[in-house]
């Protein structure tokens, strides 16, 4: 139908299912024909054939239609719950993380880093900073989860069933790194009051007080002064995130797996989430660690710039200083977010996200 190719449902990549269908799959020469339905042609038949052409998977009993509206909505509080949970509940070792990046004199190691804050600030004091962490992460995960998912299949319709298998994997790093532009520019004020709040004692108690002491002393655009590193760091980081992660979820169900995903319990599918978003974090924190190091440096300093962090940290610093501890956090807080992520997709019945990859296209499999 021509209003169905206009609808935000990639007919490429999922088709709806009812409980009558819940096992059918689709052919590419049949989802090429739908057009001709709406000018009075008949329903076109499914041969026992189209099993070797097949590479639409159904969503479980899915009470949201894939890729409509209520979907990116679903997707979009997943984020919320997603980031906005795992990065408040690793306030303790953010905070021991990015002391130890501004002052690595005073936090020289993890346990020391710990013991320090302790003696200093108390258990109260591992917290400083939880509620712009909250509202900051919430506001990007939302963007980040909603607006990838909206612009893979963006990126996917422009590039057609073909090419979007052909190239999945750039159309992953495409639609990533334009939802974490987004993201970005949600998270950064808040990103800025929390790091205030965590490196500089006696600045706030939160962001209470924080945020109109920050606006106060360096304007509203300060609280932007960090967005080209944070960006520098949390592009790269997402499209690894999401690249290594659907790539590694897809070899986990293609040699790890016995099973096909279809036919996977929900429980087994959210564990396979889980380890791929460990290992897709361990790779993150790697690629995103000498801009993590700026964007904490330079919003912890007044009016610094890039090159004074780079003196004053160094070449070597900057990809090595705090980054056991990041290593650590972002593995476990990757895994833990798809985790979370994928859990809410099942809840409102969707499938979880990757594991579903098109054989060659139907010209290649003449061929052969």
């Amino acid at each position: 139908m021509e209003e169905s190719r206009k609808a935000l449902i990639p007919s490429f990549i999922y088709s709806s299912s009812s409980s009558s269908l819940s096992k059918r799959l689709f052919d590419l020469d049949t989802l090429t024909r739908t057009t001709n339905i709406s000018h009075g042609s008949s329903s076109p038949s499914i041969s026992s054939s189209s099993s070797s052409k097949s590479f639409v998977i159904p969503s479980p009993n899915e009470k949201i239609e894939m890729y409509s509206p209520a979907f990116y909505a679903a997707c979009t509080a997943g984020g919320i719950f997603s980031c906005g949970l795992t990065h408040t509940a690793v306030t303790p070792l953010d905070l021991v993380k990015c002391n130890m990046q501004i002052d690595p004199a005073k936090y020289k190691s993890i346990s020391s880093g710990f013991g320090v804050l302790l003696k200093e600030q108390g258990i109260r004091g591992f917290f400083k900073g939880w509620v712009p962490t909250l509202l900051g992460y919430s506001a990007q995960g939302a963007c980040k989860y909603g607006f990838y998912e909206f612009f893979k299949k963006y990126y996917s319709d422009i590039a057609g069933p073909e090419y979007a298998a052909k190239y999945k994997t750039l159309i992953y790093l495409a639609g990533s790194a334009s939802a974490e532009v987004i993201a970005d520019v949600a998270l950064c004020p808040m990103e800025a009051v929390k790091v205030r709040i965590q490196t500089q004692p006696g600045f706030a108690r939160g962001l209470s007080d924080g945020f109109p002491k920050l606006v106060k002393s360096e304007g509203a655009l300060g609280l932007y002064k960090g967005l080209v590193p944070l960006w520098g760091r949390q592009i790269p980081y997402t499209m690894m995130k999401f690249a290594s992660f659907e790539t590694i979820v897809e070899y986990l169900y293609k040699y790890v797996i016995p099973t096909p995903k279809e036919q996977c319990s929900n429980s087994l599918q959210l564990g396979v989430s889980v380890a791929g978003g460990y290992a897709a974090g361990i790779l993150c924190a790697v690629v995103s660690h000498p801009a993590d190091n700026l964007v904490s440096f330079l919003n912890n300093a007044k009016g610094a710039t890039v090159g004074d962090a780079v003196k004053q940290i160094g070449l070597v610093g900057l990809f090595t200083r705090g980054l056991p501890l990041r290593i650590v956090m972002i593995g476990t807080l990757t895994g833990a977010q798809w985790g979370i992520y994928d859990a809410f997709k099942v809840f409102v019945g969707l499938p979880t996200t990757g594991g579903v990859t098109p054989p060659p296209p139907a010209t290649e499999l003449a061929k052969a």
